[in-house]
């Protein structure tokens, strides 16, 4: 599959507007899993287990430079040899048949064509969703994140949503299931969640809570500073 016979590859195309990027850092944290961001230039590996479109500050923008890097072909190759592809809220619309922007939100380009891998179209409105979400996936894991981001996303493939996002359904699913798309970030900080995509993937997870993960390594940090800083005195100074 890659060098690293053992770990589970994850691509990820970089476009100039990319937002939410930490909803990655749960999966650079797996020893099981190796991470490529992919930039301009390059080609998406032809070897990658799953493709992941992050978030976007500007959804039509990045989206243009998605098939001005070429980057749409590699994505259809990828598909068509099985592999999995996951849109998160930017990304997610991105994958759609067509985003519509009527109010010239993003700029002055008013529709766009998706890459077309849900049957789904978004419009873009003026209000912006900004709030905490208590979640779950189709299977019934528990998950928590957030939401940031305008837009409507409705069609067909809605009717298979990816995940229940305070007891509505959100997201889409692609006949096949191996395109998934949806609006909450911070979707693989779920130990649960990640360990079933990983393993799901053919490869190992720890299934760690990554908040865990990120307490244990202040608790580390906080100590070493201890052992190394004269704390006592430096508190003194600042009185």
């Amino acid at each position: 599959r890659n060098d690293r016979r053992d770990a589970v590859r994850v691509v990820v195309p970089v476009m100039g507007k990319i937002a939410n990027f930490d909803d990655l850092d749960p999966l650079k944290a797996e020893d099981g899993v190796e991470v490529v961001f992919v930039r301009k230039g390059e080609q998406l590996p032809g070897d990658a287990d799953a493709i992941i479109l992050p978030g976007s500050k500007s959804t039509i923008a990045d989206l243009m430079e998605f098939r001005a890097n070429d980057w749409e072909a590699d994505l259809a190759k990828h598909v068509a040899r099985g592999g999995q592809v996951i849109g998160i809220c930017g990304g997610y619309q991105m994958l759609g048949r067509v985003l519509r922007d009527p109010e010239g939100i993003e700029g002055p380009v008013r529709e766009i064509g998706g890459l077309g891998l849900l049957d789904v179209e978004t419009v873009l409105e003026g209000r912006k969703i900004v709030r905490n979400a208590q979640a779950a996936s189709a299977d019934g894991l528990a998950l928590k994140g957030y939401e940031i981001h305008m837009g409507r996303t409705s069609g067909p493939d809605c009717a298979r949503a990816m995940i229940e996002v305070d007891g509505r359904p959100d997201g889409a699913v692609s006949a096949n299931g191996k395109v998934r798309g949806c609006y909450l970030h911070g979707l693989f900080d779920s130990g649960e969640f990640r360990k079933a995509w990983i393993e799901g993937l053919g490869g190992k997870s720890s299934g760690k809570q990554h908040l865990d993960v990120i307490e244990a390594a202040l608790d580390a940090t906080a100590g070493r500073l201890e052992q190394c800083l004269d704390i006592d005195a430096m508190l003194a100074l600042s009185r």
